[in-house]
């Protein structure tokens, strides 16, 4: 892949229907974990899904999927080359992870990072999708608003934990979508690791992180709870192996995850119903802000 100083960004994806950022204001709360298992179940109730691993400087999607030594084939068209995403469990993948090593720390000032994120959008051959997965880094920096430059994104769901520190940079996270300037609608938050629930006994649920802070902050910014995730022992393991959790219908997370997709579509589906495709923002360099 290569590296340019390109400012211009084409209009790419115009096979795909909806695109969905996941987003999370700080790390360690499951993200990644939420877009690897909500793309899945997706795939698995039978749309058509690509999942896209916008964490540039810590891309686990590779490993998640169990395909970390993997690498994008390039293709021709119209006299073009392009990446050719790669699938797995009816996903369609790309992450800058597929063209790093492993053990190879990105080490790219911000305007690199965001030009080889675009590549991974612009000169990739992405089919035609019922819904594109974003699975965006932590916070509020470059990579988000390089995203909400570069596409028309349907709309964000923001993943929490229950405990009040990670509620306070939740709250920071949604603020950036709903500037006056970007105005993404959130479809939902999403509380992980709302309880830990041993798998051999379903129905016992211990509050480790606290109780119902992602309800309350949903409700305070009067969002749509899309889902309480439990923790459940085997989960991370599930992701470091390559098999998501979300494979499993049977598991307690499977049916998490399922329920998930389910409400997320629903979402999707009243938004469209409701408003006007969500524009690309328009960077004005004389001007303080964003423009649609």
């Amino acid at each position: 892949m290569n590296n340019n100083n390109n400012q211009e960004i084409a209009t790419p994806l115009s096979k795909v229907k909806n695109i969905i950022a996941v987003a999370s204001g700080k790390g360690g709360v499951g993200k990644s974990t939420v877009s690897v298992n909500l793309a899945v179940a997706l795939a698995k109730a039978g749309h058509k899904v690509g999942l896209v691993d916008a964490d540039i400087y810590g891309p686990s999607i590779p490993m998640m999927f169990g395909c970390e030594n993997e690498q994008p084939l390039m293709i021709e068209k119209n006299g073009k080359q392009l990446i050719q995403p790669i699938e797995k469990y009816g996903v369609k993948l790309l992450s800058i992870g597929f063209f790093v090593k492993p053990d190879q720390a990105l080490i790219w000032r911000g305007p690199m990072a965001s030009n080889s994120l675009s590549q991974l959008f612009t000169e990739a051959d992405w089919p035609e999708l019922d819904f594109m997965v974003l699975d965006l880094p932590p916070g509020t920096g470059d990579i988000p608003l390089t995203l909400v430059q570069t596409l028309p994104i349907t709309g964000a769901l923001i993943v929490t934990t229950p405990q009040n520190v990670a509620i306070s940079d939740v709250r920071k996270s949604a603020s950036m979508f709903k500037q006056t300037d970007i105005k993404v609608p959130i479809l939902g938050i999403i509380e992980n690791m709302s309880w830990f629930t041993p798998e051999e006994l379903p129905e016992n649920k211990y509050y480790i992180f606290g109780k119902d802070g992602g309800r309350k902050f949903a409700k305070e910014l009067k969002i749509n709870l899309l889902a309480q995730l439990p923790l459940v022992m085997g989960m991370s393991e599930s992701g470091d192996k390559g098999n998501p959790i979300a494979t499993n219908s049977d598991s307690i997370l499977g049916k998490a995850f399922n329920e998930l997709a389910k409400q997320v579509v629903d979402q999707v589906e009243l938004r469209n119903s409701l408003l006007a495709p969500t524009s690309t923002v328009k960077i004005d360099p004389n001007a303080e802000g964003c423009k649609h």
